[in-house]
């Protein structure tokens, strides 16, 4: 809150004032005014101060007034002006040459001015603007206090907002995603095809830079946080023709703090209803619910489609990404945002799917048609839920199952979803996508429960193939392109980049261990699937 050092050279005390040296620094910021009158000024210095002085203190040190411009550089001080002719009748080279190296204003101010007039005049700017931007912000601060008081919600404080500050309004999601918007609809689809917004329709907050990208017809706007219990929530955006002032900055602040008051009152709000809807969905996914013509009913009344053919998909936040030391009732804001990152996805591509988080996943019931394109769809999702993976979010594997045909098929295709996304991780890891149809056989594998048989087999089968060790891997994977390649030993050649004769030499290695898988169909259907479980359980 305060003026800059050009503007205060405008004032009209300091219209014959010139600037000779760092004149790059001009928009510093200046809050306060001090005179120096002594040569120890630097202790009751403060930053964003314009030092006014005659130089009398230095008038016998030169080497000392330069010293003086680095360190109340180094205080954070805006400019220093002085009046030559009375002590000192001109700058020292040096100290020019300081000024405009560090880009700190040092200011000739006319001989007939007197300190008090400057301090007057620009004190009497500073407050002047510092009253208007208080009753700036008190005007937004009680507007918008009293659309929450009536029960308004983040669209009505955006409408507000926009009506106050007469430009486009944004509430985002700390990861960008649109939850609220307000202002004129030609503007607002302007802002929306920019470049600030990535192909997924996320705002681009990685840097929380307020401007969008040049060449929009709104270059300038001003993005705050909101945050309440430490928790951080959302985002304002907001969009002006000409460059946001100071004390709409002031009062975005003040309305960031009302709008988390809503946003309070509203997850507590959802927080009841979300836990009831998600408690529903979990009894129906997990066939607990008999009465499914009832079940049907219900979920039509809290807005959920069910009684048509659809998909399960279930989303994990990967491991190691949060640190150990969060967890319990701190953990609970990272699923929340994850949940609700793909409730604000789904609303605007299917209204009537339900979406819920079961602990440490998020499931999804998602419309589609017998016969369609599964592999698509989930990349459809990955780009609108992940966006151009910015703003530090985190990773996430999902599973997606076969299409249930009716409601009694949903519990079966909650459990394909869930075994698509375990197995996924463990063959792609980290930010896996796997539907349950491209599991092959590895969604026979999953159905056995033991762990124990099934590295007993890998053993039995692989024996020495079975270990750590750098040459096993190596055989092993020599081994699956051979099989891959049906036998065929000019084919896997070429796959490795091998001599035929080296393969030959290798493939006797390889019967000498695990057996004549050449010539015997059952042994390389068990040395196929051996590796198969060998690559799930790592």
């Amino acid at each position: 809150m305060g003026l800059t050092v050009r503007e205060v050279l405008a004032s009209p005390c300091l219209a014959d004032a010139r600037v000779v040296a760092g004149e790059s620094g001009l928009d510093r910021i200046v809050s306060r005014l001090n005179v120096m009158e002594v040569p120890d000024i630097l202790p009751w210095v403060k930053p964003h101060e314009l030092l006014l002085t005659t130089g009398y203190p230095l008038r016998d040190d030169p080497d000392g007034l330069i010293r003086l411009v680095g360190e109340l550089d180094d205080r954070g001080l805006s400019a220093l002006a002085i009046k030559l002719h009375r002590y000192i009748d001109e700058l020292p080279p040096a100290l020019l040459a300081e000024a405009d190296r560090r880009g700190f204003p040092v200011i000739e101010f006319p001989q007939e001015v007197g300190f008090d007039d400057v301090l007057n005049e620009v004190l009497g700017i500073l407050l002047g603007r510092q009253a208007a931007l208080a009753a700036r912000s008190e005007e937004v601060h009680r507007a918008l206090v009293s659309v929450v008081l009536e029960g308004g919600e983040l669209a009505d404080l955006a409408e507000e907002l926009a009506t106050i500050l007469a430009g486009p309004v944004l509430v985002t999601t700390p990861d960008g995603r649109v939850v609220a918007q307000a202002g004129d609809s030609e503007e607002l689809a302007s802002i929306l095809a920019s470049p600030a917004f990535d192909p997924s329709g996320r705002f681009r907050l990685e840097t929380d830079a307020p401007e969008t990208r040049p060449g929009t017809s709104h270059p300038f706007g001003a993005v705050v946080r909101i945050v309440a219990g430490r928790v951080d929530h959302s985002r304002i955006v907001a969009f002006s023709r000409t460059p946001v002032s100071p004390a709409d900055v002031h009062g975005l602040e003040r309305a960031a703090t009302v709008a988390a008051l809503a946003i309070t009152k509203g997850l507590a709000v959802a927080a009841v209803e979300d836990r009831y809807r998600a408690d529903f969905l979990r009894d129906l996914l997990t066939g607990r619910i008999e009465d499914l013509a009832a079940a049907v009913g219900h979920a039509s009344s809290v807005g959920w489609d069910v009684d048509r053919p659809v998909i399960v998909g279930v989303a994990e936040i990967d491991p190691g990404q949060v640190p150990a030391s969060v967890s319990g009732l701190a953990l609970r804001p990272v699923q929340e945002r994850f949940a609700a990152a793909w409730q604000t996805v789904l609303r605007q591509l299917d209204p009537g799917a339900p979406v819920a988080s079961f602990h440490n996943e998020v499931v999804i019931v998602l419309g589609a048609e017998p016969g369609a394109d599964l592999d698509r769809l989930v990349s459809e999702l990955d780009r609108l839920v992940a966006g151009d993976r910015g703003g530090g979010r985190l990773s996430f594997s999902l599973g997606v199952s076969r299409v249930a045909a009716d409601v009694s098929e949903l519990r079966r295709a909650y459990e394909q979803a869930r075994t698509a996304v375990r197995i996924g991780r463990r063959l792609q890891g980290a930010g896996a996508r796997a539907t349950f149809d491209r599991l092959g056989a590895y969604r026979l594998l999953a159905l056995i429960p033991d762990s124990g048989e099934l590295h007993g087999y890998v053993t039995d089968v692989l024996g020495e193939l079975a270990s750590d060790s750098h040459e096993a891997a190596d055989l092993r994977h020599t081994l699956d392109v051979l099989l891959d390649a049906g036998g065929n030993v000019a084919e896997a050649a070429r796959r490795l980049h091998f001599h035929y004769n080296t393969l030959r030499y290798r493939i006797e290695k390889l019967e000498r261990l695990v057996g004549p898988f050449t010539t015997n169909a059952a042994l390389r259907l068990d040395l196929s699937l051996a590796l198969r479980v060998r690559e799930m359980q790592r």
